[in-house]
């Protein structure tokens, strides 16, 4: 099978190699996708990048963790009525080298979600890590309705979700934005206010959205960069949920600060997600895909050899929406 895969460490265009691979055999309890798209998510490029020194210490890694296609077989045992089966697959490339940049992927059937048939295989590849992220951290800490949600950087691959799910869950959404596109972007997903996070003490504007009232709970982009500006807008009690802080990858705490203020701060990652919250948003995807209740943005599709210029966009972050490999 074609698959693009990397043996070390570095730039896209100097580590990452097209070529062929063998197709992997479905043990048990696995199905074999044959795969039609696969997405390409921040931490796909990071790994490749060398955050996580030990990844290739097994030998070669197929990189991406999302994907879509067709199930063209299943392991001894397993269901043969599944073959056949659009599906949207994710953690393809968790604590395993062998991902979606490939034409195939063995992996554990329950990783390898029904995919509606009115569902593009693109969005499909856009679920896993976006989508489910989103999810959790609208939803981790109970439910949303007549609630304020904060969502920093509302027009972003995870935050353009989390305004759907906190909307649709019956919160109150104040997002912010930096230009008038993204304004936009977040007013027609259903945001109730935008404010602008380049400007100077925009917690004091998320404050006049709210009429005054800090906010319930945030869905952090930014944590090291925006923490101070989050804890001048939430309230005693209140939840950050976040999911990056590449700009500061190591942010002091003021401790005492948000001690007092009790607050939690939940760190989110799907690969690390409880079981139950990941069936739980998979039942809440497919019900929204079913039904047409979620937008969707995908910024670029790109040919299979154009795979290094893929991981580029994601590292040069300023794109909107997913990126994702057609493999066929």
């Amino acid at each position: 099978m074609k698959a693009v895969w990397f043996e070390q460490f570095g730039a896209a265009r100097d580590t990452l190699v097209l070529g062929d691979q063998p197709v992997p055999e479905p043990k048990q309890g696995e199905v074999l996708v044959r795969l039609k798209v696969t997405g390409v998510n921040p931490s796909d490029v990071k790994k490749r990048a060398g955050s996580f020194p030990n990844l290739l210490d097994d030998g070669l890694v197929i990189p991406h963790s999302d994907g879509a296609g067709i199930i063209e077989a299943v392991g001894p045992g397993g269901d043969a009525s599944r073959i056949g089966e659009r599906v949207w697959v994710y953690q393809a490339q968790y604590g395993r080298r062998l991902g979606t940049a490939a034409e195939y992927v063995a992996l554990d059937e329950k990783l390898a979600v029904p995919l509606p048939d009115k569902t593009s295989f693109e969005i499909g590849a856009c679920l896993g890590i976006p989508v489910m992220t989103a999810h959790r951290c609208v939803f981790a800490d109970g439910d949303v309705e007549g609630t304020t949600i904060l969502v920093t950087g509302g027009a972003g691959r995870v935050g353009y979700y989390a305004i759907q799910w906190a909307k649709q869950a019956g919160a109150k959404v104040i997002t912010t934005a930096s230009n008038s596109g993204d304004r936009d972007t977040c007013l027609a997903l259903g945001a109730d206010a935008v404010v602008n996070h380049r400007e100077e003490n925009w917690a004091a504007a998320v404050l006049d959205a709210n009429e005054g009232k800090p906010v319930d709970r945030v869905v952090e982009v930014e944590f090291g960069k925006n923490l101070p500006q989050v804890l001048d807008c939430l309230r005693i009690g209140g939840t950050i949920a976040t999911y990056s802080s590449s700009q500061d990858m190591s942010p002091q705490l003021p401790f005492y600060r948000m001690m007092f203020m009790d607050i939690t701060l939940r760190m989110i990652i799907v690969y690390a997600m409880p079981e139950q919250a990941k069936q739980d948003a998979i039942r809440d995807i497919t019900a929204a895909l079913e039904l047409g209740k979620l937008q969707h943005r995908v910024a670029d599709v790109l040919p299979f050899e154009k795979m290094a210029e893929a991981h580029e966009i994601i590292e040069g972050g300023t794109v909107r929406g997913c990126v994702v490999v057609a493999v066929e």
